[in-house]
């Protein structure tokens, strides 16, 4: 087995209030413990809150909202093997192992049934553990994620980019050019202006914590495989759109499902068409927000996640 790299920035949340820690689920794992208060004996005690990032997140995806939900309920962020502080080394990234992996932890770690806020891919992970484990989640909310959107005309620039990323050995290929062909800073810019509806809401620290935390990710050994199996596993999942579908529809756990309307990756219609198979979830479309409203309008998620957590308890 390939050992990382030894000089991971474990401390990179701090700012934030998070505390990096590591478990051993057949290989590292990293994760954030944001906190949050011992339980009331004279009130019901609010269930953990998990949170999942996107393709190509880390952990860093949530510290606009964490510290906020972490005044009233036990936090923390995971890094999926293949993203953020958790190198694979020789572990499948794909959606299905990550969603058994996301089980093994919240066995370990927390031992008992929590809500999932998975946004991106997380959101799909999220579902998947659901569907298999139900026992194990009190509710999930979905932060613009990945969703089928048959018919729709997506955005020019993302079809591309996936369809590129589909081709076995063209992927891996023009992926690694474009890696060495710009800096930690350009790419971690490149995200933003992807994610984000209006760039400039990018708050600065976040911005130069993901610069950090991509320069470790360049060191490790195969950080383009590592992401195109997660990608390809989720195009995967998005074409055999009727067993997702069925996912959403059976599901019959509490669902809040927030999406921004100027979402380029997911639009907002797929969101819809999502919100349509499940009548019983609550819905909030966050006007002219992106991919990542919850670092893009910490404030306006909030407003809508806190009062749907306090209905779980």
């Amino acid at each position: 087995m390939t050992t990382p790299p030894s000089t991971a920035p474990t401390d990179i949340a701090s700012p934030w209030g998070g505390v990096g820690r590591t478990i051993d689920l057949d290989g590292p794992v990293h994760w954030v413990d944001f906190g949050g208060p011992d339980a009331d004996p004279e009130v019901p005690e609010a269930p953990p809150v998990v949170l999942v990032h996107g393709l190509g997140g880390s952990h860093l995806n949530w510290v606009g909202i964490a510290p906020a939900l972490a005044a009233r309920r036990r936090v923390v962020a995971i890094d999926l093997p293949g993203f953020g502080l958790s190198p694979a080394l020789g572990r499948a990234t794909s959606v299905n192992h990550n969603a058994a992996l996301l089980s093994r932890f919240v066995h370990e770690v927390l031992g008992r049934p929590v809500v999932l806020v998975g946004n991106s891919m997380g959101g799909m992970v999220s579902l998947l553990l659901a569907d298999r484990r139900p026992e194990q989640v009190v509710g999930l909310a979905l932060v613009d994620p990945a969703l089928p959107n048959p018919g729709a005309r997506p955005d020019p620039q993302v079809a591309a980019t996936f369809a590129m990323y589909a081709v076995p050995r063209v992927g891996e290929l023009v992926l690694t050019r474009y890696n060495k062909s710009v800096s930690d800073r350009q790419r971690v810019l490149g995200t933003v202006a992807l994610c984000f509806a209006d760039p400039s809401r990018a708050d600065d620290d976040v911005v130069e914590a993901g610069i950090e935390l991509a320069a470790w990710r360049r060191s490790l050994p195969d950080p383009e495989g590592e992401f195109l199996g997660a990608a390809r596993s989720l195009l995967r999942v998005l074409r055999g759109r009727r067993e997702y579908d069925r996912i959403m529809r059976d599901l019959d756990r509490p669902v809040l499902l927030i999406h921004g309307t100027s979402d380029r990756l997911v639009p907002v219609s797929a969101a819809h068409r999502a919100a349509r198979l499940n009548p019983a979830w609550r819905t909030a479309w966050l006007d002219g927000m992106g991919h990542t409203p919850q670092l893009e309008a910490p404030d306006d998620v909030l407003g809508h996640l806190e009062p749907w957590l306090d209905s779980l308890v």
